[in-house]
């Protein structure tokens, strides 16, 4: 069976991966007061921050509607016997029910995944599915073995600033003003059915945090996936992605450490320096 393997742009895996693994992305919207852009086509992180420094305020996403879905769909079987599509998680967007409603018209073809996950948390289920395509697998046991994963996805970020966040409705304006007197970064993290929680909050410079964080997950997961991890952040200090690389390859056993730049729906919903270590637990 030739499966081709599909995802929203908020993956995150970087044109180098998409490429490697041959995944089809469905690009998000983005849109940046009357005008709309195509996440990864028409619209990079940059043009987020100089639109949030300009205004005032933060872009809007946009989900994918079932037309969108079904062409995507429809040419990216081409070739094919089936499709699985991962969708961001559903919490965060409708984009799941969009596709769900358009793989109906395919009959049984496309296999739509809620990853419970977003950025590289949505792309560890991804590659996955790839790894198992590869080794022969059929769609159907493809996606029983990635839904039966999400829970042990560790999908989880440390913000340099509350920002973002607070434009966008998911901080108060107490937490904000006591987070910059206080010097604090919230660990940010997405349960097991794609909820995102502040899990808790570490206090300091961003590297400093970054250092606690990293080494917080080292005592939480002792058993783990070694395939691979990602390192996500959204245009970090060099300094930064440098830091958790190598503490990373110093904690960890992982085959494959790899570095990717969030996108701009993601961007736009976190902001500047935020940095994340994204890997499947036991």
């Amino acid at each position: 069976m030739k499966i081709k393997i599909t995802a929203d742009s908020t993956c995150d895996l970087g044109d180098e991966l998409i490429a490697k693994y041959n995944v089809g992305i469905f690009p998000l919207t983005v849109v940046l007061g009357e005008k709309s852009f195509k996440d990864g086509i028409e619209i990079v992180p940059q043009d987020i921050f100089d639109y949030v420094s300009q205004t005032g305020n933060l872009p809007k996403t946009a989900a994918g509607s079932v037309d969108g879905y079904t062409s995507f769909f429809t040419e990216n079987l081409e070739g094919y016997d089936a499709l699985i599509h991962f969708n961001i998680s559903s919490l965060a967007s409708s984009s799941y029910n969009a596709a769900s409603k358009a793989a109906e018209a395919f009959k049984g073809k496309v296999f739509v995944v809620d990853s419970h996950a977003l950025s590289t948390g949505q792309g560890l289920l991804v590659l996955k599915a790839c790894d198992l395509a590869a080794e022969g697998h059929n769609a159907a046991d493809i996606v029983k073995t990635v839904n039966a994963l999400r829970p042990f996805v560790n999908t989880s970020f440390v913000p340099d600033s509350l920002d973002y966040l607070h434009k966008g409705g998911r901080c108060s304006l107490a937490a904000l003003l006591g987070a910059k007197v206080l010097k604090l970064h919230p660990l940010i993290a997405e349960n097991a059915d794609g909820q995102l929680i502040a899990k808790k909050k570490y206090a300091g410079s961003i590297e400093r945090c970054v250092r606690t964080y990293i080494t917080d997950l080292h005592e939480e997961y002792r058993t783990y996936d070694k395939t691979r991890c990602f390192i996500t952040h959204s245009s970090a200090d060099e300094s930064l992605v440098e830091l958790a690389k190598k503490m990373v390859s110093e904690l960890f056993d992982f085959k494959e450490v790899i570095v990717t730049v969030a996108g701009s729906i993601i961007t736009s919903h976190c902001g500047r320096n935020t940095l994340g270590v994204l890997f499947i637990h036991d």
